[in-house]
Order: C-alpha cells, then structure tokens, then sequence
C-alpha cells in the first residue's frame, strides 16, 4: 500500500545524490534507508556491515542466486 509523506528538503535532497550512487530510485533509497534503520535497532548487536549482508542474500535468494553450502 503506498501512502504519500511529507518528508523534509534536505532528506530529499540527500535522499537523491545516495539513490544516484546506488542507482536506485529516491523513493527507493530512502525505503532502503527505513529498511536498515528498523534492522539497526531491531538488532542493536548487529554491525551496520552484516545488516547490510543479510539484505543482500535476501536479494540474492530472492533472484534465485543461490549455491548450496559445502561442508568440509
């Protein structure tokens, strides 16, 4: 369900020149933003770089890019 916010110049602003670098969408960029933030403090424990990992195995399933884990 999208909802419109309202949502400050300058969080735009950056929103923008960050969503360019990561060749996403400013919508997207700052939804990526949220996502993060919920983890971080979901998760106070957690390093900033292994959210980062789990969201990207979790894209990564999600596009079937999988490989089954060898023991030994």
């Amino acid at each position: 369900m999208a909802v419109a916010i309202k949502l400050s110049d300058e969080l735009v602003n950056d929103a923008k020149l960050y969503a360019k670098a990561q060749h996403r969408t400013p919508p997207k960029q700052i939804e990526h933003w949220a996502q993060v933030g919920k983890m971080a403090e979901e998760n106070p424990d957690l390093p900033f770089t292994f959210i980062q990992e789990v969201l990207l195995s979790h894209e990564e399933a999600e596009h079937g890019q999988l490989e089954a884990y060898q023991f030994g």
